[in-house]
């Protein structure tokens, strides 16, 4: 399908996100996990930790040591994916690592490091903002203090269009992607970045379209998390 006048390629609005899911709970030797998914974008996280830093000389005093890993699995695309990492994942892993850091309270664990792990099973576009939805609900999930969630999801200019939720085509032949990382309860960004030139009114639009995105995500991000503890108030009472 052809993008048209009022709909994009897939047949969605152009303010219209993916089917969204989140899951927390899913990998059982972590001390938290979490999953979410934008339509065929799926995204898995595990968080180990606080544990002892190796090497010790990366230990801070002062607060602890995040590590994070994004990896996009072999069979994630349609094409076999090379194991192992790559200068994209790397860079994206950095710039995940920098959104949670300024949101996770590290001080209450100096010396120590917490260990995240986001793995791509299925990559149909935003598999950032998957990622790191999913490492958001999976830290949650473990108990480690946070000022809040982030939440992330992307836009782009398609045939002179902002879409929210850039996913398919629209990722390969758009002109513009912009995924973004947003904290609502203090109304700031802590991922930015943008493949792509459009203008001064046209960022601004693409930015409080992605922000509207965002709060979605957020729903869904807490909704997941609040399934799975009334479930374990529910084993406590069965007890």
């Amino acid at each position: 399908m052809r993008m048209s006048e009022e709909k994009r390629f897939d047949g969605r609005k152009f303010d219209e996100m993916r089917e969204l899911e989140a899951k927390a709970n899913l990998v059982e030797r972590a001390n938290g996990s979490g999953y979410f998914r934008f339509g065929d974008t799926r995204a898995i996280a595990a968080v180990y930790g606080p544990v002892e830093t190796h090497p010790r000389h990366l230990a801070d005093p002062r607060r602890a040591f995040i590590k994070f890993r994004y990896n996009m699995a072999p069979f994630s695309t349609k094409d076999r994916n090379r194991p192992g990492p790559s200068r994209r994942s790397v860079e994206i892993s950095k710039v995940i690592k920098e959104a949670l850091s300024a949101v996770i309270e590290r001080e209450e664990f100096p010396r120590a490091s917490i260990e995240i792990y986001a793995e791509i099973l299925d990559a149909n576009a935003s598999t950032r903002c998957a990622a790191l939805n999913a490492a958001s609900i999976a830290l949650a999930h473990a108990g480690i203090p946070m000022r809040d969630l982030v939440a992330s999801c992307s836009v782009g200019k398609v045939n002179g269009q902002i879409v929210l939720d850039v996913a398919g085509e629209e990722d390969t032949e758009g002109e513009v992607d912009l995924p973004i990382g947003y904290v609502p309860s203090e109304n700031k960004i802590h991922l930015l970045q943008m493949d792509g030139i459009i203008t001064k009114e046209e960022f601004k639009k693409a930015l409080e379209l992605a922000i509207k995105g965002c709060k979605v995500v957020y729903q869904k991000q807490v909704e997941a998390l609040k399934e799975i503890f009334k479930t374990y108030e529910n084993e406590e009472v069965g007890e």
